[in-house]
């Protein structure tokens, strides 16, 4: 009979930081309110959250490899918001953002003890996309990463309790 592996939804342990850029601000924060509620209420404690923010999206990758290298945290929750302008600014800020953030998470991974890294990167061709996906219309997208950085967390930590590799 095969194992299942699957992450859950219970109160993770350890502490999380949640990695923001500003630009964009009036999106953002409201990103960030979604993760920081989506942990509280799935019992991770005041304490335990960290909220970094940096300037712009561009910026992130760099803050998040610089925030899992501190071995703080299990999870790293990162939130930004890139709108399509009429210039190709969007394309280069958004595919480096994207690429970096995956590099780090894929470095978490494999670390020992794993960390996960989740993408909560609003990437829109208006700002009434961004503003629906920040909790108008489409839910808000900070809670949506958050909810998979529990889910990483709580699949990693149970991988390990059968590997032998610290969660």
């Amino acid at each position: 009979m095969p194992r299942y592996f699957d992450g859950d939804f219970l109160p993770p342990k350890g502490r999380f930081a949640i990695c923001v850029a500003r630009f964009n601000g009036f999106i953002t924060e409201e990103l960030a309110k979604g993760a920081v509620d989506t942990l509280v209420r799935h019992g991770v404690a005041d304490a335990d959250i960290d909220v970094y923010r940096c300037p712009g999206t561009y910026e992130l990758p760099g803050l998040v490899r610089r925030v899992t290298e501190t071995r703080q945290y299990v999870g790293v929750i990162t939130l930004g918001a890139v709108i399509r302008g009429g210039t190709p600014h969007f394309d280069y800020v958004a595919g480096e953002c994207a690429k970096g953030i995956g590099a780090v998470a894929f470095e978490a991974a494999a670390a020992t003890p794993a960390k996960t890294v989740t993408f909560g990167v609003l990437t829109t061709d208006t700002v009434e996309q961004a503003i629906d996906r920040a909790g108008v219309k489409a839910g808000n997208k900070g809670a949506e990463a958050t909810l998979a950085c529990i889910e990483m967390v709580n699949l990693y930590a149970k991988m390990s309790a059968t590997d032998g590799r610290k969660a």
